[in-house]
């Protein structure tokens, strides 16, 4: 399939919806992946063999069995680590191979190399008959070891105010406690690492899907007992990663350098779909325990809530998520008095990450369902409660004391309330389930406020290299990594916008750690805002040489050359862009530049958990309308308008695709995703598409509507657009509140159904039994 026509040079690139750069490749099956790479000659493959038991100590493994398999070349354990056995991001706890203790049912305790991949699997495929283990009591929930005060880092506790002597005086007191469950990532490219050694053995080549190659090249260092330098990581694209390819890479990774390493010879390690499942950890699970007073108009007047996750058998990230997930607690309410309690709790399961809002969705969603069980205390429609309790001038300070200098939940509400009809939906709503014994309709509308940043202030930079060649084409290579979400198209339309070019003149090549160094993850929504301006800041620095060149040509000042449509003028003269770049390398002018961007303004005190975390807030909203049949607990989302705010956007239509594409995402993962352990063996027993359900194009809403806010950001970001990867997965929301609505017509009026996340058919039925009782 040939690429699309560039269109007419004068456009403007910046703020066009212009196509995917790999989309024509996407379509045609034609985009290479990692597995798509070309084997060298002699190349080996691994496989790992996986604990049985969820808990216990590592007795023996008759490793000697294995190497008599079939095509097995090596076998190799935690001894056979040249290094440190760590792929841990923050703290050094996460073992790459079981050592000693078996932490879950599915932890790696052997990596099998042999000539075939089908016989490295066949023969890992053996680990439950060579492990012996002595097992010991397995601890599988977030609350049995909340209990046991069982923990990977200590408690996080968060306060303003004075909440005990504020909810003792509430006139109206709600408590309440509640349960929300994981998400697996489902990238549709599994984990997967091709390592070449290089030359004499003193170096290393690792093409890795990872969101992190910076963090990949760090862990595999450190686990051969290498400096950085040593080890080159390369990542052109990944087929999705949601989070789960930020930390969790690094123990496929490891693996495959160091056999690599031990062999002198390539090594790929592709682990299958239920492999994925069984090795790796998702988001996190919360549970919640909440405290609320409120006055009789529903106004908020103080909460004292603990937050519970499901941390997994490691810390990975899950302080930050917990961090994130207190900041986001308040969403778009003024909260005057609160108190926080975060605790990560450790389980004998997979080790929890990250994943597509990094645990603001896990805080947010708490404060929904509160607001909407006080709308159903009182008797008020649960829109009117959350708009009184808006964020408003003189109320604009989180709990973690930020100011929140946009104020745009009132009119992005006012705007979506009116386009979605919401009011005479409501009336409709109310009249059909009257009339209806068996299929009931639910509405909701739910609000979005996302800060972005990362919350680790260091994380917030970001480089890149820009190379203009004499023919005029421009090459970019930057810090961030394509995962489908069109971050090198946004920063190639930074670039061609900046140098006045068409899009078809510039091309942004693969990720690589020997290009641009120290890297920051491409996670935390800010992938175009940190790598748009690096690129930008170097293309600026090559644009100002040629710009003092063509002034020099043309007679005229450098600040009154222009540069657009692929041309360069001034005094009246212009020449090509191509022309200009040649006459610039004959003047030995250096066409090629580094850029670097640090986030302004960003400070944070983790011990207290106060300063100001976030650049600036991205603004949303959702109304979304349920049909549940009260029979079968089966339901769907029958209509979504979704209304949100991405500044001045780079490119609208990809914007679009992301907010519906996170709106899916997070419908999926509170309507139908569920987890499940084994209750006595802890083995995760919805490990493949088979069990565990993701929504597809038929759970997509009939009529979806998506609208761009379009009010450019206040804050001096690229182009003044905002991150769009993460906020709008909160818009999911409002599928859930809709749902939990349609429950509610089964009951009294009043009435607060107990529904659980995901409102599965059995969780649903579940619901409207307890209200009709």
């Amino acid at each position: 399939m040939n690429k699309p026509e560039a269109l007419p040079l004068l456009q403007p690139v910046v703020g066009r919806p212009l196509p995917h750069e790999s989309a024509h490749l996407h379509v045609s099956g034609a985009a290479p992946y990692t597995d798509d790479l070309p084997e060298p000659a002699g190349t080996l493959h691994a496989a790992l063999g996986l604990s049985p038991i969820a808990h216990g100590r590592l007795v023996a493994v008759d490793l000697e069995r294995i190497r008599r398999q079939p095509g097995v070349v090596a076998v190799l354990g935690a001894a056979d680590i040249p290094a440190e056995n760590n792929c841990g991001p923050l703290l050094h706890d996460d073992p790459i191979l079981a050592a000693g203790e078996l932490r879950y049912a599915g932890q790696p305790v052997f990596a099998v190399i042999a000539t075939d991949r089908e016989l490295a699997r066949r023969a890992a495929a053996l680990a439950r008959q060579v492990i012996q283990a002595e097992p010991l009591p397995a601890v599988l929930t977030a609350l049995e070891a909340h209990a046991a005060g069982q923990y990977v880092l200590p408690p996080m506790h968060l306060t303003r105010g004075e909440p005990a002597a504020q909810l003792a005086a509430a006139p109206h007191r709600l408590q309440g406690r509640w349960s929300l469950g994981g998400q697996e990532q489902f990238y549709l490219e599994g984990q997967i690492s091709l390592a070449l050694p290089q030359e004499g053995g003193e170096g290393m080549l690792l093409h890795c899907s990872t969101q992190h190659p910076s963090e990949m090249q760090q862990l595999v260092a450190h686990a051969l007992g290498w400096q950085a330098h040593r080890v080159a990581v390369q990542c052109r694209r990944m087929g999705g990663g949601f989070g789960g390819k930020e930390s969790q890479s690094a123990l496929f990774a490891c693996v495959a350098a160091i056999a690599a390493l031990k062999l002198n010879r390539p090594v790929k390690l592709r682990v299958d779909r239920d492999d994925d499942f069984l090795i790796t950890g998702r988001r996190h699970g919360f549970d919640y325990r909440w405290d609320v007073g409120f006055d009789a108009d529903g106004r908020i007047l103080a909460v004292d809530v603990d937050l519970i996750a499901n941390a997994g058998h490691s810390a990975d990230l899950s302080a930050p998520v917990m961090a994130r997930a207190l900041c986001h607690f308040d969403n778009a309410y003024w909260l005057p008095h609160v108190a926080m309690h975060g605790y990560c709790a450790r389980t004998n399961t997979q080790s929890n990450t990250a994943f597509r809002g990094f645990g603001g969705p896990q805080g947010a969603i708490a404060i929904e369902m509160i607001l909407d069980g006080v709308a159903r205390r009182l008797g008020l429609d649960p829109a009117d409660v959350r708009q009184r309790n808006f964020y408003a001038a003189g109320q604009d300070v989180t709990p973690y004391g930020q100011q929140v200098e946009e104020l745009h939940a009132q009119a992005l509400t006012a705007q979506l309330l009116a386009s979605s009809r919401y009011a005479e939906r409501r009336s409709e709503i109310a009249a059909f389930n009257a009339a209806s014994a068996v299929l009931k309709k639910g509405l909701a509308f739910t609000p979005v406020k996302f800060g972005i940043s990362f919350n680790v202030v260091h994380l917030n930079q970001a480089g890149a290299l820009v190379h203009v060649y004499t023919d005029g084409s421009v090459l970019v290579n930057h810090g961030g990594t394509e995962m489908g979400q069109g971050l090198n198209t946004k920063v190639a339309q930074v670039v061609a916008h900046e140098l006045g070019l068409p899009l078809s003149s510039v091309r942004c090549s693969a990720t690589d750690t020997s290009k641009v160094a120290n890297t920051s993850a491409t996670a935390a929504s800010t992938g175009s805002d940190l790598n748009g301006k690096a690129a930008q800041d170097a293309a600026r620095r090559i644009k100002a040489r040629l710009a003092a060149l063509a002034a020099e040509r043309f007679g005229c000042a450098a600040e009154l050359v222009a540069f657009e449509g692929g041309r360069v003028s001034g005094g009246g003269q212009s020449l090509s862009f191509e022309d200009l770049v040649a006459a610039a390398y004959l003047k030995r002018i250096q066409l090629w530049s580094d850029g670097f961007y640090a986030t302004p303004g960003l400070h944070w005190d983790k011990t207290r958990l106060q300063g100001r975390p976030f650049y600036y807030y991205a603004w949303g909203g959702a109304v979304c309308e349920a049909l549940v049949d009260t029979l079968t607990g089966e339901n769907r989302i029958t209509r979504a308008d979704l209304l949100h705010d991405v500044g001045a956007s780079l490119n609208p239509a990809i914007d679009i695709g992301q907010i519906e594409g996170g709106f899916i995402q997070g419908m999926g993962w509170l309507t139908m995703e569920e987890l499940v352990w084994h209750p006595v063996t802890g083995l995760l027993t919805t490990h493949a598409p088979s069990t565990y359900k993701i929504p597809t194009a038929n759970d997509c809403p009939t009529e979806f509507r998506t609208e761009l806010f379009g009010m450019a950001n206040a804050s001096e970001t690229i182009h003044r657009s905002k991150a769009v990867g993460e906020p709008p997965l909160l818009l999911g929301f409002a599928a859930l509140l809709a749902i939990k609505d349609a429950c509610a017509a089964c009951g009294p009026e009043g009435c607060d159904p107990p529904l659980r996340a995901p409102a599965t058919a059995e969780a649903v039925l579940d619901a409207v039994d307890a209200v009709r009782g």
